[in-house]
């Protein structure tokens, strides 16, 4: 008999913000913003006071899971490079758009940032950033 894998992912905690939903995982979050939702600075702020609850002492990794389409203001990205603790970075979509978008937001991030089609990847690629 084939048992499936112990290490499930369990939300600590999900936050619902104007924006979209924050999951809290053990050592990343993963945000899903609404359809045509608008990420300015101060509801950034927000997402940044969500990290800080959960991996003040410790480090984390942040993936953005882009099922809709949202705006985002690039200036949060000097704002986010400020948290020494953020390891790495991923932005998961199908969209040929989000990947256009991607190239132009990893200019202001200048950190540990990819993109990826498939979440597990994603997922993958941010564990092995926050575990090294």
């Amino acid at each position: 008999m084939k048992i499936g894998s112990s290490k499930k992912k369990v939300i600590v905690r999900e936050y619902e913000l104007e924006v979209g939903k924050i999951q809290v995982y053990e050592n990343y979050m993963v945000s899903i913003f609404d359809e045509g939702a608008t990420l300015t600075l101060e509801r950034a702020y927000q997402i940044i006071g969500i990290s800080e609850i959960h991996f003040r002492d410790k480090n984390f990794g942040f993936i953005s899971l882009r099922k809709h389409s949202f705006a985002i203001d690039p200036t949060i990205y000097n704002y986010l490079k400020q948290l020494d603790n953020l390891k790495a970075f991923a932005i998961v979509s199908v969209k040929e758009i989000d990947m256009h978008n991607f190239k132009i937001e990893k200019l202001f991030y200048k950190k540990p940032m990819k993109f990826f089609i498939e979440f597990d990847n994603a997922l993958k690629w941010v564990k092995r950033r926050v575990n090294s």
